[in-house]
């Protein structure tokens, strides 16, 4: 990230006694955090769908961010990493939304979406990772804008630690028909990734088979959620969807969150090339000039129990 944009997302950062406030719940936003059931029941499933922990008027300002931002119309300017124009009505996937769009960044740090995934991870704090602004069109019979199985972690190879969670949220419901996020149940528990997940791969079944004759049991649950709740899921949890086959094109944000003991590391292939992610581009270097993780303007603390 050049140095006027983070000077710019600085300048705009809270002072501290006021981020320190945003993060105290009230009684009724405690209300909606998960009980010690629920916080069981992700750690056995490796996933959880929230009540309504977000409100219309949230979702409404980040929607219509993102058609500004489809159009080019953002409030600062940072590369943009996924979908373009130039590639038509095709299934979009454009990370770090939120440091471009405000509507999109409101949405991204609603103090109930950090504090539920601290709930569910058993941590006190928790940080941005960074977003993902999803968009899927409605697909005609001879088309299917699928999205393949896979894991976030095998995207995250960099990162230190298991303490990752992804909280999905739709701007509108969203079930089967739109083709909402499905997850394998207990996947999180498995020991090694399932050999061809891939985030485009559209073949399923293929994945499906595969898990089958590595004798991994696939069982598939939809997350279908109501306007305001989010679903959220573990970073090794297999996820994927299917074709949108509804009245309208499916939207959302996907909003990847690290524990505070999350660092980055040095990883190579067996080549000797070294491992990456667009994120380290963007973050600030520590002072071993590695990127720094934990760089406040990039990977805002999006909740911390209040001191």
């Amino acid at each position: 990230m050049s140095t006027a944009t983070h000077a710019a997302l600085a300048a705009e950062a809270a002072p501290a006694s006021a981020v320190a406030d945003a993060f105290r719940l009230t009684a009724a936003q405690q209300a909606l955090l998960p009980t010690a059931d629920e916080v069981a029941f992700y750690r056995e499933h490796g996933w959880y769908i929230s009540r309504q922990i977000i409100p219309e008027h949230v979702l409404a300002g980040a929607k219509a961010a993102a058609e500004r931002y489809y159009r080019g119309d953002v409030d600062r300017p940072v590369r943009q990493i996924g979908w373009t124009p130039d590639k038509g009505d095709v299934l979009r996937k454009n990370d770090f939304s939120m440091l471009s769009m405000d509507g999109i960044s409101a949405l991204v740090r609603w103090p109930l979406i950090g504090a539920v995934a601290a709930r569910l991870e058993g941590i006190p704090a928790i940080r941005l990772w960074h977003d993902q602004l999803l968009y899927k069109p409605v697909d005609p019979p001879t088309r299917s804008s699928t999205v393949g199985w896979h894991t976030d972690r095998q995207y995250w190879k960099t990162c230190t630690s298991d303490h990752l969670i992804t909280g999905w949220v739709p701007f509108h419901d969203c079930d089967e028909t739109l083709g909402t996020v499905q997850m394998w149940d207990g996947s999180h528990r498995w020991a090694g990734d399932v050999q061809g997940m891939n985030f485009f791969e559209n073949n399923l079944a293929l994945v499906e088979q595969q898990a089958a004759a590595e004798g991994k049991p696939v069982k598939k649950v939809a997350m279908n959620l109501k306007l305001g709740q989010a679903s959220y899921h573990h970073c090794r949890t297999v996820h994927g969807s299917s074709a949108n086959r509804g009245a309208h094109p499916r939207q959302s944000v996907a909003i990847h969150m690290q524990g505070a003991d999350n660092r980055w590391r040095e990883l190579r292939r067996a080549n000797g090339s070294l491992i990456s992610h667009s994120l380290d581009e963007l973050v600030r270097k520590d002072a071993s000039g590695h990127p720094d993780y934990a760089d406040p303007e990039v990977c805002p603390v999006l909740w911390s129990e209040p001191g």
